[in-house]
């Protein structure tokens, strides 16, 4: 049924994935051992109910069927995996040490998505 969808929502599914899935680590400050794939799903669950325009463009019936639960889950690995894997830029880390050597912090960041809440993180700290 997943694949049936139009690329729009399909799109708008895999965004909704993403959105969620940052700030979610970011409400546990991208600390690995706290994530919980089912907290995050009830977190992504509900960010698509409340905030997900896909959310109510697809029938009921589409979203109580295993398939597409399959299809979803499926869908929110390959995008979990893709923002984990995406490097960070030489920019990027370069304003995070600049800003780091000042505040004389040394947090760490594996992604671009961490990366980018670790520079917000700072700049709040140098305000």
């Amino acid at each position: 049924m997943y694949k049936n969808l139009p690329s729009g929502i399909k799109i708008s599914i895999t965004r909704s994935i993403s959105t969620a899935f940052e700030n979610y680590m970011s409400s546990i400050d991208w600390e690995e051992d706290r994530f919980d794939m089912n907290d995050f799903i009830f977190f992504w669950r509900a960010h698509s109910e409340e905030q997900g325009t896909w959310f109510a463009k697809v029938d009921p019936e589409v979203k109580e069927d295993p398939g597409f639960h399959e299809a979803i889950a499926k869908k929110i690995n390959e995008t979990i995996e893709k923002i984990v894997s995406e490097p960070v830029s030489e920019d990027l880390a370069a304003s995070i040490e600049i800003k780091q050597e000042k505040l004389g912090t040394s947090y760490q960041y594996g992604c671009k998505a961490e990366a980018q809440y670790v520079e917000q993180l700072l700049k709040e700290m140098e305000k």
